[in-house]
Order: C-alpha cells, then sequence, then structure tokens
C-alpha cells in the first residue's frame, strides 16, 4: 500500500469499513500520474489538494465511488484526461459524479459563467446528492487554502462561500461544513471583524468557562438521578454564527455571548423527552423558546429539542436534546445516509430517515433553473432562498408548503402553480380574507382565490413584497424584464449625449446625488426608473439635464461648484495665508481656506486653486477634485504649509465598530478626553451591525492626531478607525 495514503485508510476504515480501498487506491494513483507536472499556489503537489478533499470525506463517512470521484475530481479539467477514458477505467457512476463537479470551459468568466457553473452544479446534484458534498469539500478545502491567492480573488471566493456554499451545506445538514466554510470565509472579508469577535470571546472565555461547567454538573447530576444514559457537553460557538445572532436579533455581544449552549445526547426519543422534562423540573423554561424538531423535522432532516430556560445567575441558557443517531446527522447532514442506507420510511423511534425523503429543496431547484432563462437572476434567486429561514402553511386539502420566511399568499400561489400565481386576486387565511401583502405564519390555512377573466396577470406592486424567488421570477417574464432593460440602457444613452453637447462635466453629473434627487422630485422612486422614463419616451433627455442642472445652480457651477463643496475653517484673527497656517507664492496676503472636501493638515502634499471671489482653496494633491481643477491650470497656484501658533485645522476621521448600545458616547467622551473640539458628527449602522461614525474636528498640532486614533482604537468594538479625506482612506 501507498504510504501517503495510510491516513485516509485509517479513516475510511473507522467511517466506512466495507469500502473497497483497492479501487479507491487506484483512483489515487491514476489522479497522481497525471496531476504529477502541476503545482498548487502554495508551491506543493497538485495531488495534495484531490487527496485533502477525499479525507474530509472521508471523515464524513462517504462511500468508496464518492472518494474515488474526489481524488479524480480535477482530472478531466486540468488534465490531458479524457471523461470517456475515465468512464472505461471507473465505470459510469464515478465518470458521472466527476462530470458533475468538473466546472464549466475556463473560457468563460463573469457573473453569468459563476451562474451557470452553480446551474451545472444543481443539474448534476439532482441526479446524485453525492456532486455537491464533493463540490463542499472541495470548497473547504481551498478555503483553507486561500491564503496564496491574490486579494480579488480571495474576496471573491470568499463572497460565493458565504452567500452559496455554506447556505448549500446547512441546507444539506452538513453543519460541520458549513460553520468552517463561514468562519473562514468571514475571517478572509472581514479580518477585522473577525479579530475583534475573536478578542470579545476569548475575553470572556474563563468566566464563561465555570458557569458552563456549573450548569454542565447540575444537568448531568439530575439524569443520573432520574437513570437517564445521557453525555452532556457544551456547544462551541463559531464565530461567524455569534455575529450572525448580532445582526439577526438586533443585540449587543454581551447579550449575545449570555446565552450558554448545552448539548444533552441520549439513547432514545423517550429519552429526549423525559430528559427535556427532567430540566425543565430544575429551571423554569423561557415561554416561546421551545421547540420541537423531533416531531416535525427541518428542511435538512435536522432533528432536536431545543429550549431555554432561565438558569443559574439568572442567566439564560440554551441547550439542544438529541439522540447520537440525531447528533451525527445534524453534524454530517446527508452525507451521513450512507450510514442509513438500508432504513426504510418516515422518522421513525431511532430517529433516523429515509435517504432523500427529504429533498424535495432539490427538485425545486431544479424547477427553477429551467424556468430562468437568465443565469445571472437564477444565482440571484438561489442565493436569496438560501438566506433565509422558512415557514410552513398548509393548502385547504392539508398539503403541507414550505415558504421562505415573511412569505404573503402571493408566494404561496406561485408555489401551487404558476397559472394560480398570476391569476391570483384574493386569499382567505384559516378562514379570513386578508390582503395579498399579508404575511404567513407556521401552520396557516391558505386558500387563494382566482380570476377567470383570459387577461388575468399579476401587478407590479407585486414585486415590493413576494419572497421566494419562484413568484419573484414567474412576475418578472410576465413583464419582460428585457423590455425594461432596453429602456433603462436607451435613458442613459439619451442623457449622456445630451449632456455631452452641451461639454457638461458627464461623469462628475450622472454619478453624484444630484440624479438621484431629481427622480424622486419627479416621481421616480429610483435612478434606474428615470433613466426607463428616458428610455420609453415619457420624459425628454433634455428636459431631465435642464432640471439637473438647474438644480445644482446653473451652467457655471455644474463646471466649477460640484468639485467646490469647501467650507473654509474657521480661523482665528485674520482670515489670510497665516491663519491657515498656509502661503500662497508670491503673495502672503491672500485670502486662504482649506478645502472641507480632504481636509488637508500639516505634511500633506497640497495645491492651491483659485476659486471666483473666495480665494484660494487648498486641497490635499491626492484629493479626487483635483483632477477635475487641473483641467484649468492657469488657476492652480503654488502654496506651501506656515502654521503658526493660532493656526487651527479640520481633521476628519471614521470609526467602524460592532454596533453596540451607547457606543457613540463612548467614542465622543475619548475623543474629548483627548482635548478635540468636535464639529461634526454622523453616524450609520448597517444592516450587519457595523456602526460607521465620521467625526470632522478642529485640531492645532496634527501629530497629535496619532494619539486620538489609537485611544479610539482601543474602545471595545472598534475594529478600525482612520483619518479620511477626498483621496479615500
Amino acid at each position: 500500500m501507498n504510504p501517503v495514503l495510510e491516513p485516509l485508510f485509517r479513516t475510511v476504515r473507522a467511517t466506512h469499513p466495507k469500502a473497497d480501498l483497492r479501487l479507491i487506491e487506484r483512483a489515487y494513483d491514476v489522479a497522481a500520474y497525471h496531476h504529477r507536472d502541476q503545482k498548487r499556489k502554495s508551491g506543493d503537489p497538485y495531488i495534495t489538494h484531490p487527496l485533502a478533499v477525499a479525507t474530509i470525506l472521508a471523515e464524513l463517512g462517504t462511500d468508496d465511488e464518492t472518494l474515488c470521484a474526489a481524488l479524480l475530481h480535477d482530472t478531466v479539467e486540468d488534465t490531458a484526461y479524457s471523461l470517456d477514458e475515465l468512464r472505461g477505467d471507473f465505470g459510469d457512476t464515478i465518470g458521472s459524479l466527476v462530470d458533475g463537479v468538473t466546472k464549466l470551459d475556463k473560457v468563460k468568466f463573469g457573473d453569468a459563467a459563476q451562474a451557470e457553473t452553480v446551474r451545472k452544479m444543481v443539474v448534476a446534484m439532482s441526479r446524485d446528492i453525492r456532486v455537491l458534498i464533493i463540490k463542499l469539500a472541495d470548497r473547504l478545502h481551498n478555503m483553507r487554502t486561500m491564503r496564496y491567492l491574490p486579494e480579488h480573488k480571495r474576496h471573491q471566493k470568499s463572497r460565493e462561500t458565504l452567500e452559496i456554499f455554506a447556505p448549500l451545506a446547512h441546507r444539506l445538514g452538513m453543519n460541520t461544513i458549513k460553520w468552517e466554510l463561514e468562519d473562514l470565509a468571514f475571517a478572509m472579508l472581514y479580518p477585522k471583524r473577525y479579530d475583534e469577535i475573536a478578542r470579545m470571546v476569548s475575553e470572556r472565555a474563563p468566566r464563561r468557562d465555570l458557569f458552563l461547567q456549573e450548569v454542565i454538573e447540575k444537568v448531568s447530576g439530575d439524569l443520573r438521578e432520574a437513570k437517564i444514559r445521557a453525555v452532556v457537553k457544551g456547544r462551541p460557538k463559531h464565530y461567524y454564527s455569534v455575529y450572525q445572532k448580532m445582526i439577526a436579533r438586533d443585540v449587543a455581544f454581551d447579550d449575545i455571548y449570555d446565552l450558554v449552549g448545552i448539548r444533552v445526547l441520549v439513547d432514545s426519543v423517550r429519552d429526549c423527552y423525559a430528559a427535556l422534562g427532567t430540566i425543565h423540573a430544575r429551571w423554569n423554561p423561557v415561554p416561546g423558546r421551545f421547540k420541537d424538531y423531533i416531531a416535525m423535522p427541518k428542511f435538512n432532516m435536522y432533528q432536536s429539542l431545543h429550549t431555554t430556560v432561565i438558569g443559574p445567575e439568572g442567566k439564560p441558557v440554551e441547550l439542544q436534546i438529541r439522540t447520537h443517531a440525531m447528533h451525527h446527522r445534524a453534524e454530517y447532514g446527508v452525507a451521513a445516509h450512507w450510514k442509513y442506507k438500508e432504513e426504510v420510511g418516515s422518522p421513525g423511534p431511532t430517529g433516523k430517515v429515509k435517504p432523500g425523503s427529504d429533498m424535495a429543496w432539490l427538485r425545486q431547484l431544479l424547477d427553477w433553473q429551467k424556468e430562468t432563462s437568465d443565469p445571472g437572476e437564477f444565482l440571484e434567486s438561489l442565493r436569496f432562498d438560501l438566506s433565509v429561514s422558512e415557514v410552513y402553511v398548509f393548502t385547504p386539502k392539508g398539503q403541507v408548503i414550505a415558504l421562505p420566511e415573511g412569505a404573503t399568499p402571493v408566494d404561496f400561489a406561485y408555489a401551487v402553480h404558476t397559472e394560480v400565481g398570476h391569476r391570483c386576486i384574493g386569499a382567505r387565511v384559516n378562514g379570513r380574507l386578508v390582503p395579498l401583502e399579508s404575511r404567513l405564519g407556521n401552520g396557516d390555512t391558505v386558500e387563494i382565490f382566482t380570476s377567470k377573466s383570459p387577461d388575468a396577470g399579476p401587478s407590479r406592486d407585486w414585486l415590493k413584497f413576494v419572497k421566494s424567488g419562484r413568484a419573484r421570477n414567474k412576475i418578472r417574464q410576465w413583464f419582460s424584464k428585457e423590455r425594461r432593460e432596453t429602456a433603462i440602457e436607451a435613458g442613459k444613452e439619451a442623457i449622456g449625449r445630451a449632456m455631452r453637447k452641451q461639454g457638461l462635466p458627464l461623469q462628475r453629473l450622472m454619478s453624484g446625488e444630484a440624479l438621484l434627487a431629481l427622480a424622486r422630485d419627479l416621481r421616480y422612486p429610483d435612478v434606474s426608473a428615470l433613466y426607463a422614463a428616458v428610455g420609453e419616451g415619457h420624459i425628454a433627455a433634455q428636459a431631465v439635464v435642464q432640471k439637473l442642472v438647474a438644480s445644482i445652480g446653473g451652467v457655471d457651477s455644474a463646471e466649477e461648484d460640484i468639485a467646490e463643496t469647501s467650507l473654509p475653517t474657521r480661523l482665528r484673527g485674520r482670515p489670510r495665508g497665516g491663519g491657515a497656517g498656509v502661503v500662497v507664492a508670491g503673495d502672503a496676503d491672500v485670502w486662504v481656506r482649506l478645502s472641507k472636501c480632504c481636509t488637508p493638515v500639516p505634511g500633506d502634499e497640497i495645491v492651491g486653486f483659485v476659486t471666483r471671489g473666495h480665494g484660494v482653496s487648498v486641497h490635499r494633491a491626492d484629493c479626487t477634485n483635483v483632477q477635475q481643477l487641473k483641467e484649468q491650470p492657469d488657476r492652480l497656484v503654488e502654496v506651501s504649509w506656515s502654521p503658526s501658533d493660532d493656526s487651527v485645522f479640520l481633521v476628519a476621521i471614521q470609526v467602524e465598530a460592532l454596533d453596540r448600545p451607547r457606543l457613540l458616547s463612548d467614542v465622543t467622551r475619548t475623543l474629548s478626553d483627548q482635548h478635540v473640539n468636535i464639529l461634526s458628527a454622523s453616524v450609520t449602522t448597517s444592516r450587519d451591525r457595523v456602526a460607521i461614525s465620521k467625526f470632522t474636528f478642529e485640531m492645532g498640532d496634527p501629530k497629535h492626531l496619532g494619539h486620538v486614533l489609537k485611544a479610539v482604537r482601543s474602545i471595545q468594538g472598534v475594529f478600525d478607525v482612520y483619518r479620511v479625506s477626498g483621496a479615500g482612506n
């Protein structure tokens, strides 16, 4: 036996004793031969990658055909070894698995190619789910070795992982893969947020571990007294899931972290419910926090009892109670099927599920990919479907239909049938008439009323509230999405032509806030709708340009003042060069103002621009507005720093932090402790729980800025702080 394969075979013997080791060794030999001259970006021999993928799959307990396909998965794409040769050597099953995993021809680039890759993967996996399992293991090993790729590739792959592959792993119940993919991608995409959460977790670990130990001892003791055999252990917290809970529950880190997780593993379903009763006898359960996923398993075959109780010190403790078989399936999901292939029927007393019995979601994906002609739209639908949790509602005949959380009767209608969706005119939920945009809840019985008119069709307003990808796709198809996009492009082009005719600064005008404000003034929801209106002839391009120029103060303003959004610094003493700390070459008595768009301070390279009636404005040399000012070289003047004791400078900084209560007061207190005079502040909080604060303040000595930044960076939750200017960070 090849000694390189010994670790793999050791794992295979433990998880799948009946596997054909000779077949696996032959697959390795073929792969090693064909990849012999290839290296990975890390410099390692290429064969290390297929071997690592096969090892990941062996740990999941997959069968020998899957392991062979994993070893051979890159040969057809990256070597001279053809698919026909592979089928001849290893048979049709392994050949089909490798073909399913093989990516599209490398000539195709961009989002469409990526969407087509996902689409091909969906088609292949609908025939054999093992294709997707190999793909997930392949992505996991690539994420583990991602540091050798260039930064833009790392970000692209990590985003793909978070949006597509980790949710797919979740859909298939493969939580061990999902958690690792999420944490690796999170660390790659948002290293500063990741490090801040890791630091906060490690700071609280000792106190948390003591509390956890106390809870485990009490639960174990109670179960022993009740004669229930159980394994009780703490649940690991994954950094990305902590971050996601901060976003989803809209709470601060400390509130999340008090939610200590305990897992109780017992021998039978009866013991699950007995253990639940024992735990509730000691601690009061939190109302509304009990979930029975044993009686009603999740879409991905997951089964467990979930309860939250008020534990010691009045802190909430979350417990999951399940059998060992359920635990194996919760960790490995669909990959655990090979353990239970001989099982038949629905979840029985052992808590095991028939292979493929709950995989209707895959068939739904297959329907989508047939009916969605635009691959980009398919990918968008897939991302959306993967990112939401579900509600289960009933048809009048009692059939269960799964819909995304927040779904409406329109989503339900399209889930029943496309024609039912198109002709939907009303709905009755639990016997009561409801508006079409009302949200459905778990267990609702929904009845749809349809129109018999031959002209019946969906309303464009439905797109504002439908949640499911299927409904969205069908409504868009009805309204011929392509026609609108053509109108948008035509409108954009017409406005551009009209601006060029007048010699206006096209890029500045069309990318500014002015266009959005104008669209809203004209009663259009966004800029795209304004473009579409021009393209469809509802409004003339010339009229739009005239209104746009008028809104920013005429043609002269459009040419000059768009760039000049600077305000004079408040100066002590005479508003001349000395007070601003800047002198103009050849004339020390010219009024100088420091531009607010880039807030220059001593040490920055600067240029001066003679404005009309406002003296000389001073910009940083790398300010974005300087490029436009250089088009009038006769108005540029040489300036140099000459700060005096009474010079005052404006400095703008940006603070990025994980949002929490009292964050703003902590930052402002720290700034005032540093003796800076805050002139303006703005705070925005994004949906991903990141608070971005911008502060503008006066400062006499710019060298003091380093101390200010250091002090702000030490505040809990702050993961980045830097000076901002017109040039970026």
